[in-house]
């Protein structure tokens, strides 16, 4: 038995639609729902907040760790998989490893995310065998809300203008939501280490994307004056490709398509 929380979002709906595929025992109980002394089995912890975390830090922190805290004390559960991001490695260098250093500011607004999900990464791994972390980049796919990739795609459809607050040389890595709801079931139910990155492995500039959106879409490109280089560091995936031979798609190919159903 899998037990998705976080159903209702983005990873957690395609999440239950792959299991439903695949004929996996599951539950996905609601946001309310008494969870107290129910036995869980592999639980998949899906909650969290993305792209508002800066104006809501006390509910970004009650998502990523006040939750976290009550399931992992009132629950029982043959495992725990809890997603992180793989934001944590902002200030760290290519390329991105499971074992590395991490940094991070307090007096910086930015960093309430990847305190909060540091802090839930520390309490499941204090689990022992049982706690596991996976630590997701820019996930995308149908569905997808309120992430850059999603925000884009609506201006180019809608306003036919793509306006972008950061530089044409910012770079993220992109990796398929097919693709991490399918490791994410093989980590928890069989996982071999407990801490894993689910990342592409490659970056991809926003020249690059909005350049293959403009081909879609027929949209035009504009960048605010002194818009800043955000650039993550490259993501090691040798975890994943040595140990469920891992091959990401490819975003590109997924343009096209997410750009007409958005």
């Amino acid at each position: 038995m899998i037990t998705i929380l976080g159903g209702s979002g983005f990873i957690g709906s395609n999440l239950v639609t792959h299991l439903a595929r695949s004929g996996t025992p599951f539950q996905a109980p609601a946001r309310d729902e008494p969870l107290t002394g129910k036995p869980l089995g592999h639980v998949i912890d899906c909650i969290g907040l993305t792209a508002d975390f800066r104006d809501r830090p006390f509910e970004t922190v009650e998502a990523h760790v006040g939750r976290l805290l009550a399931t992992l004390t009132r629950c029982t559960f043959d495992s725990y998989l809890y997603l992180s991001s793989a934001r944590l490695y902002l200030r760290s260098s290519a390329p991105a490893r499971e074992e590395d250093a991490l940094g991070f500011e307090p007096s910086e607004p930015e960093d309430i995310y990847g305190l909060s999900k540091a802090t839930g990464e520390a309490l499941v791994l204090s689990l022992g065998p049982k706690g596991r972390v996976a630590r997701l980049s820019a996930v995308y796919g149908p569905g997808q809300k309120d992430t850059f990739l999603a925000l884009i795609i609506e201006e180019a459809r809608s306003a036919g203008v793509i306006r972008l607050r950061t530089a044409l040389d910012s770079e993220k890595d992109y990796v398929s939501v097919d693709d991490v709801t399918d490791l994410l079931v093989k980590i928890a139910l069989g996982g071999r280490h407990r801490l894993y990155n689910i990342a592409s492995g490659g970056q991809v500039s926003h020249k690059a994307i909005v350049e293959a959106l403009a081909g879609a879409t027929g949209c035009r490109v504009e960048v605010a004056p002194g818009a800043p280089s955000v650039r993550f560091p490259a993501i090691d995936t040798s975890r994943i490709r040595d140990e469920f031979g891992f091959a990401p798609r490819d975003v590109f190919e997924a343009l096209p398509a997410l750009a007409r159903r958005a």
